[in-house]
């Protein structure tokens, strides 16, 4: 099956492509934008990848589902589009940014600069239908992106993982800890966040001194 990703993912990626989950998903997800509203517009879907290529990718930060309201979803998680009312998880990412290395909290919640970067801003389950939550989830999705986690611990080195929250963290057992670097925390969602499960878990500047301590450039949070 051809599949409009990036093409450095499409290399590593193409056998899971042919697989009969994947085909039933494609025709899933192909039904629902046909029927109803969903998000991110289908030609972000494959965001995350067309900003961050394999080989330029130093750091993996793994999300749930696309935001589900009007406009916000652009294909990389946590991440709204410009103009956009910052959801309070971003909020609360951009306060401990703003902790953590003393910088201006930003305007935009678009995150694609990070993606730039080198930052894989990934959900696992790439849709969703709009205003309701969860609503792609266990469709096939889930099988797709734990492959992309997969082929990422296999076919590269030194990438920091950021897990946060209890259904990141699952993750942890796809990932060769002696191989990648893994940072957990609670999640940035207030009910995590005013627990004290979020803030001060310093991620952006463990994971900067970390890039630079395997001579890789800093990431611009």
């Amino acid at each position: 099956m051809n599949v409009d990703i990036q093409e450095s993912w499409k290399k590593l990626l193409h056998d899971e492509f042919e697989k009969p989950y994947f085909e039933q998903l494609v025709r899933f997800v192909k039904s629902e934008y046909r029927e109803t509203t969903c998000y991110p517009p289908g030609n972000q879907i494959f965001s995350a990848f067309d900003h961050c290529h394999f080989e330029t990718l130093k750091v993996v930060i793994i999300g749930q589902d696309p935001y589900h309201g009007v406009g916000q979803a652009n294909g990389l998680c946590f991440s709204v589009n410009d103009g956009i009312t910052h959801p309070p998880s971003l909020i609360n990412i951009f306060k401990e940014i703003q902790s953590d290395l003393g910088t201006p909290y930003p305007k935009s919640g678009n995150l694609e600069r990070w993606a730039k970067q080198g930052v894989l801003l990934l959900n696992a389950t790439l849709t969703v239908r709009a205003h309701q939550a969860g609503s792609h989830q266990k469709k096939g999705w889930e099988v797709f992106t734990d492959a992309v986690i997969r082929t990422i611990n296999a076919h590269s080195n030194d990438v920091i993982f950021l897990l946060w929250g209890g259904y990141a963290k699952q993750k942890a057992k796809l990932i060769s800890a002696d191989t990648h670097t893994i940072l957990t925390s609670g999640h940035p969602s207030p009910l995590s966040a005013n627990r004290g499960y979020w803030f001060g878990n310093k991620h952006f500047s463990k994971t900067n001194e970390c890039l630079v301590s395997k001579g890789k450039t800093a990431i611009q949070w």
